[in-house]
């Protein structure tokens, strides 16, 4: 495991894509529970406003950055990141090494329509992919144990969760051990643009960190809260981090 990056309280492993696959595959085959998170602005924030979010961040497995102002500030506080990790990136990279590999996936969250399309496109795309479960991410907290059981039945090798931050983490952080899965991530809104529901934005924009606009165009009631009052509390976080590295130095 490379050596972590301490970027506004979260601890980030400074790896790059080939990195973290041969990481995972390594996870997969000690047969023990590993729990996965990306870290991005949105995460940064939540995680210095609750302290729960940032622990279990902290006591993953493995921390990727998913978002190029982190890289970007990583830079700016002379710790610099060698590369962002797309969860979308990631989760289709390891979608294709499953079907070689024979590792068994369960896929949780999103609508059902929406899972259940994903199941049987990636079935499609990748011959001899192993989904062996799937579970809508809109359950009652009395179904969470069955829910639990059902993965843990499936002899889950990799968990996708497709459900809003900070309640994936937790639920992870819940869970993991009981589950027995080798790698957990969670995926966010993954699911819906794998499914051609949501589009991602062009390449020259993913680039340049503009991902997120593209995002916001196109749920702008939705996402304008997010992006232009929540996520400015990061702006401050940075400042901070800066002076007090400076100090430091």
């Amino acid at each position: 495991m490379s050596s972590r990056v301490e970027i506004m309280g979260c601890q980030i492993d400074n790896l790059s894509m080939e990195e973290t696959l041969n990481i995972i595959e390594g996870f997969i085959k000690s047969g023990q529970a590993h729990q996965h998170v990306v870290v991005n602005v949105d995460k940064l924030v939540k995680a210095n406003q609750d302290k729960e979010l940032k622990r279990i961040i902290n006591n993953c497995a493995l921390v990727n950055v998913d978002g190029m102002p982190v890289v970007w500030a990583s830079r700016l506080l002379g710790r610099p990141l060698k590369e962002r990790i797309a969860g979308v990136d990631l989760f289709e990279a390891l979608m294709s090494r499953s079907a070689i590999k024979g590792w068994r996936v369960f896929l949780l969250g999103a609508r059902e329509d929406v899972v259940s399309d994903l199941k049987r496109i990636y079935e499609r795309k990748y011959v001899g992919l192993a989904i062996v479960g799937y579970h809508n991410g809109y359950w009652k907290p009395e179904e969470e144990a069955a829910i639990v059981e059902q993965i843990k039945a499936a002899r889950t090798d990799l968990l996708f969760v497709a459900i809003s931050s900070p309640k994936k983490e937790y639920f992870l952080g819940r869970y993991q051990e009981e589950m027995r899965v080798p790698f957990a991530m969670g995926v966010g809104g993954t699911f819906d643009v794998a499914v051609g529901k949501v589009k991602r934005a062009p390449k020259w924009m993913q680039k340049g960190g503009l991902e997120w606009f593209y995002r916001f165009l196109q749920e702008p009631r939705r996402m304008f809260r997010r992006y232009f009052i929540d996520d400015m509390a990061f702006f401050g976080l940075l400042f901070k981090e800066f002076f007090r590295a400076d100090k430091i130095k």
